[in-house]
Protein backbone atom coordinates (compact mmCIF):
# COMPACT_ATOMS: atom_id res chain seq x y z
CA UNK A 1 0.00 0.00 0.00
CA UNK A 2 1.37 3.40 -0.98
CA UNK A 3 1.93 6.15 1.55
CA UNK A 4 -1.19 8.24 2.20
CA UNK A 5 -1.11 11.33 0.01
CA UNK A 6 -1.72 14.79 1.40
CA UNK A 7 -3.13 17.55 -0.76
CA UNK A 8 -2.96 21.27 -0.05
CA UNK A 9 -6.26 22.04 -1.77
CA UNK A 10 -9.31 20.24 -3.06
CA UNK A 11 -8.40 21.39 -6.57
CA UNK A 12 -4.95 19.76 -6.24
CA UNK A 13 -6.56 16.50 -5.14
CA UNK A 14 -9.14 16.64 -7.94
CA UNK A 15 -6.38 17.13 -10.52
CA UNK A 16 -4.39 14.23 -9.07
CA UNK A 17 -7.33 11.78 -9.18
CA UNK A 18 -8.20 12.76 -12.74
CA UNK A 19 -4.80 11.42 -13.78
CA UNK A 20 -4.34 8.48 -11.37
CA UNK A 21 -6.18 5.27 -10.51
CA UNK A 22 -7.04 4.41 -6.90
CA UNK A 23 -5.73 0.84 -7.29
CA UNK A 24 -2.71 0.60 -5.02
CA UNK A 25 -3.60 3.95 -3.43
CA UNK A 26 -6.71 3.08 -1.44
CA UNK A 27 -7.33 0.05 0.78
CA UNK A 28 -10.99 -0.54 -0.09
CA UNK A 29 -11.23 -3.38 2.45
CA UNK A 30 -11.20 -0.71 5.18
CA UNK A 31 -13.92 1.36 3.53
CA UNK A 32 -17.10 2.06 5.48
CA UNK A 33 -20.54 2.86 4.11
CA UNK A 34 -21.36 6.52 4.64
CA UNK A 35 -24.83 7.97 4.92
CA UNK A 36 -25.35 11.65 4.18
CA UNK A 37 -28.94 12.26 5.31
CA UNK A 38 -28.97 16.00 4.54
CA UNK A 39 -27.44 15.72 1.07
CA UNK A 40 -29.90 16.79 -1.58
CA UNK A 41 -29.53 15.19 -5.00
CA UNK A 42 -28.74 17.55 -7.82
CA UNK A 43 -31.71 18.19 -10.04
CA UNK A 44 -32.08 19.49 -13.55
CA UNK A 45 -35.12 21.34 -14.79
CA UNK A 46 -36.58 19.94 -17.99
CA UNK A 47 -39.48 20.79 -20.23
CA UNK A 48 -41.91 17.95 -20.78
CA UNK A 49 -44.86 18.16 -23.12
CA UNK A 50 -47.83 16.01 -22.10
CA UNK A 51 -51.34 15.75 -23.46
CA UNK A 52 -53.65 17.84 -21.29
CA UNK A 53 -55.74 14.78 -20.47
CA UNK A 54 -52.65 12.95 -19.16
CA UNK A 55 -51.65 15.94 -17.04
CA UNK A 56 -55.16 16.18 -15.59
CA UNK A 57 -55.15 12.44 -14.81
CA UNK A 58 -51.77 12.85 -13.07
CA UNK A 59 -53.08 15.76 -11.02
CA UNK A 60 -56.12 13.74 -9.96
CA UNK A 61 -53.92 10.79 -8.94
CA UNK A 62 -51.56 13.11 -7.11
CA UNK A 63 -54.44 14.73 -5.25
CA UNK A 64 -55.78 11.29 -4.32
CA UNK A 65 -52.34 10.37 -2.94
CA UNK A 66 -51.85 13.77 -1.28
CA UNK A 67 -48.62 14.57 -3.14
CA UNK A 68 -47.75 17.29 -5.64
CA UNK A 69 -48.22 16.08 -9.22
CA UNK A 70 -44.56 16.67 -10.13
CA UNK A 71 -43.53 14.49 -7.19
CA UNK A 72 -45.92 11.80 -8.40
CA UNK A 73 -44.33 11.94 -11.86
CA UNK A 74 -40.88 11.43 -10.27
CA UNK A 75 -42.18 8.50 -8.20
CA UNK A 76 -43.73 6.84 -11.25
CA UNK A 77 -40.58 7.34 -13.32
CA UNK A 78 -38.35 6.07 -10.52
CA UNK A 79 -40.45 2.92 -10.04
CA UNK A 80 -40.44 2.21 -13.77
CA UNK A 81 -36.67 2.74 -14.04
CA UNK A 82 -36.10 0.33 -11.15
CA UNK A 83 -38.41 -2.23 -12.75
CA UNK A 84 -36.71 -1.91 -16.15
CA UNK A 85 -33.24 -2.14 -14.61
CA UNK A 86 -34.33 -5.23 -12.67
CA UNK A 87 -35.13 -6.98 -15.93
CA UNK A 88 -31.54 -6.66 -17.07
CA UNK A 89 -29.68 -7.86 -13.97
CA UNK A 90 -27.75 -11.12 -14.19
Amino acid sequence: MAKRRRFRTEEEERTYWLKHDSVGEVDWSKARRLTLPNLKPSVKTISLRLPESMLEALKILANRNDVPYQTLIKIILSERIQRENGKHTV
